[in-house]
């Protein structure tokens, strides 16, 4: 497990790619924004993501709790204002890093890979459904935040 930094350690992400909508034809341009903690004496990881599509104002909060994580797999909790809670369950292997999520209670479905390349990136793709049929279909990237420099 120790090859992954990324949600297994305090750092910052950056992000870019497309989201499809099953009701839109053109693919949407997003951006995204990950910050996240230091494991806690509990076990716990916060991870905060922020994400921007381009053309709409308002910036989707995501709040992801991990925890529970023993032998490549662990627990993660979702929260935010569309969807209040979720708890899903996740693996890590070798190059991925991946969950899903099943609310049946919700309506709610879908997963996120997150594959870890040569330079330390990951290219992700996720696809999410709900009961009424509306598919979310996400492919981008993240790197790591630059480290900024001193202020001259």
């Amino acid at each position: 497990m120790t090859e992954h930094v990324f949600i297994l350690s305090e750092q910052e992400w950056l992000g870019e790619g497309t989201i499809r909508l099953s009701m839109v034809d053109e693919p949407l341009n997003f951006q995204t924004h990950w910050n996240n903690k230091k494991k806690d004496s509990s076990g716990l990881i916060e991870c905060l993501q922020k994400i921007q599509i381009k053309g709409i104002s308002d910036v989707m909060h995501n709040q992801f709790l991990i925890y529970d994580l023993a032998n490549n797999q662990f627990v993660i909790e979702l929260e935010n204002l569309a969807l209040g809670k979720v708890i899903g369950k996740g693996i890590i292997k070798e190059k991925l890093i991946a969950w899903e999520f099943r609310a049946v209670e919700l309506g709610f479905e879908g997963f996120e890979l997150y594959e870890r390349q040569a330079d330390g990136s990951y290219l992700m793709s996720a696809e999410y459904a709900t009961s009424d049929q509306l598919r979310t279909m996400i492919q981008g990237k993240l790197w790591l935040k630059p480290v900024s420099g001193p202020a001259t």
